[in-house]
Formats: structure tokens, C-alpha cells, sequence
């Protein structure tokens, strides 16, 4: 098997000398070949190209930030090798819901495993399409048609994906991504985040429109993310044999949001409860729209503002090694 590793040198949990040492192991296992990523997108544009050059297998070292360039340069490219994530992120929430360690060591060597007993898995990927005459914003990606990107895991509207830009800022500021960056940021920003006026409208074929919603959270699996080694879990039907979930919220007030935290971090397999919850299963189209611009994110990136986003589901997109 010939495999394109791509790497990220800046992957939050690795360093050069783990790096070395997994980049050996694999060697051993496949016909190697190792780039290492240069800027946002970088990853997109070398797997775009990974079956036209007779490559197997797109391996990816770093966060869910680079497994989503991968994602989205492997769905561009008609040959679509198959895909081998190890993470190196702060959070490797694809990594971890399909099964693999999160630790980049202890996932090559589940991989090293998948490999030798070959071991395939077929995912589905959300898609989220935007109008072409909205700007990109921070973190757009040139893949795929205009103004849309797939995503592995989640996609959200509204007040996390500020939380998500309003780290990014951080992180360019020199902090280092962490759950505790994530938390305090999130705690932080609640008291700036409009509670009172709800932009959002979601639109499915033959439901009654849902509107009044602050908070939109759109899910091609569970969990949504992890706090440490908790996983928080907003929709724990999500998964990759189904279509997309959703669950969008009404009230912002801390009452709500305090009982929402509350059933969902930790392991859970029940829906979250409470009438001002509007929540969606295994859906293959719907609609966010917007009265305002509100803040957008795609697998923990952020991709400016949107008054309309429409998310698809796309079945059995990707094979995985797991």
C-alpha cells in the first residue's frame, strides 16, 4: 500500500520526537511518503490530488482542523483514496468517536492493526452550502463547489461558533488551545452573546417552520466535543450510518442553559429535554436562515458570518482505517 502522510507541525499534542517515532512505524507498515502542511488549506490542496499519484491512503497527523482540509481535499478527488487519522489536536473528536486512542502513539498503533487485519470503516460527512455572494471569512476553504465544505463531525450557528472565533483570536495571540481555554472563554463570552433577540429560522420539508432560535448545533455524529476526557453530548443519536441531527436552542437565559449542561456532559443515550429545545434526527436536508449575519463554524473552525447555510447529509462518503 503507497500512503501520503500529511503532518502538521503545529499539532497541539505532538513534537518532533513523536512525530519521528510514528512516522518509522508506519514506514514499516506502507510505502511512506511524508509532507508536512504550510499553511490553512495546505492539507485540502495535497490530498485533492493523493489518488491521481497513485496514492492509497491519506494518513493525517494533527487536529480535527486538518482531518476537515483532508475530509474536504479527499471528497474533490474522483480516485478518493482511503482515510487514516492519528491525532494530534487538543480535542480529536472524529479520532475518538470512531474508537481510536487519543494519543498519537497508542493510535498508530490501532492503525498499524486496522492495516495488517484491514479493517475498513464507511462514514457519512455533512455538507453545508452557503450563498456564493457571502465572503468566506476567516478559515474558508477553496474546496469544493462555491460556497460550500464538508464536515466530519459538527457544524454550528450562533453562540458557539463565536466562542470558536473568539478562541481563535486567542490561539493567534499566542495561548495554546486547551479544554480550559475552551471553558473559560465559553463562560466569558455568555455574558457578551445576545440572549434576547434569536436570528434563526430552520426550515425542514414537511415540518412547520422552528423559529426563535439563538443556538444551532448540526451533528454528523456524537459526541459533539469533549471537556478532557468527558464528552459532551448534545445529540447522542447522531452517528455515521444515519443522516444529520440537530438541536437548536430558544432561551439563553442561565436557568436553561444551566439545566442544558447538565444532561448533556457525560456519557448519555437519551435526548436532552425541555420546551425550549427544537431538535431534529436523522435528517438528510434542512435550512438554517438568519434574520442577522451570526457567526458560523465547521469542525471547530471558524468561517465568518451567515444568513443562510443549507446542510445535507452525504451517506457513505469516506472510507476510514480504524
Amino acid at each position: 500500500m503507497r500512503a501520503l502522510l500529511l503532518v502538521n507541525p503545529k499539532a497541539t499534542s505532538t513534537n518532533r520526537r513523536s512525530r519521528d517515532v510514528l512516522i518509522r512505524a508506519l514506514g514499516a507498515a506502507v510505502d511512506l511518503t511524508v509532507e508536512e502542511t504550510g499553511y490553512r488549506g495546505h492539507a485540502a490542496v495535497l490530498a485533492s490530488t493523493a489518488g491521481a499519484k497513485g496514492f492509497d491512503a491519506v494518513a493525517v497527523l494533527g487536529g480535527d482542523g486538518t482531518v476537515n482540509e483532508v475530509a474536504n481535499g479527499l471528497m474533490a478527488d474522483e480516485v478518493r483514496p482511503a482515510l487514516i487519522i492519528i491525532p494530534g489536536g487538543s480535542a480529536n473528536v472524529l479520532a475518538r468517536a470512531l474508537g481510536l486512542p487519543n494519543h498519537p502513539i497508542e493510535a498508530t498503533g490501532a492503525v498499524l492493526e486496522a492495516l495488517r487485519d484491514g479493517r475498513r470503516r464507511t462514514i457519512s460527512l455533512g455538507q453545508a452550502i452557503w450563498d456564493l455572494d457571502e465572503t468566506l471569512g476567516n478559515g474558508g476553504l477553496p474546496t469544493g463547489s462555491g460556497g460550500s465544505r464538508y464536515f466530519t463531525f459538527c457544524a454550528g450557528l450562533g453562540y458557539d461558533a463565536e466562542v470558536i472565533r473568539a478562541v481563535e483570536g486567542l490561539r493567534s495571540a499566542g495561548y495554546r488551545a486547551s479544554p480550559t481555554l475552551y471553558v473559560h472563554t465559553a463562560l466569558r463570552h455568555y455574558f457578551m452573546t445576545d440572549r434576547r433577540h434569536p436570528a434563526m429560522t430552520l426550515r425542514r420539508p414537511n415540518f412547520a417552520d422552528d423559529r426563535g432560535i439563538f443556538l444551532a448545533i448540526v451533528s454528523n455524529t456524537a459526541p459533539w466535543t469533549y471537556i478532557g476526557n468527558r464528552p459532551v453530548n448534545p445529540t447522542p443519536w447522531a452517528g455515521f450510518d444515519t443522516g444529520l441531527d440537530l438541536i437548536g436552542l430558544q432561551r439563553m437565559g442561565l436557568p436553561a442553559m444551566l439545566k442544558l449542561v447538565r444532561q448533556i456532559v457525560g456519557e448519555r443515550s437519551g435526548l436532552p429535554a425541555g420546551k425550549h429545545l427544537v431538535q431534529a434526527h436523522d435528517e438528510a436536508e434542512f435550512t438554517l436562515s438568519a434574520e442577522r449575519p451570526v457567526a458560523f463554524q465547521l469542525d471547530g473552525d471558524y468561517l465568518g458570518e451567515r444568513e443562510r447555510v443549507v446542510f445535507r447529509s452525504i451517506p457513505d462518503a469516506l472510507q476510514v482505517l480504524v
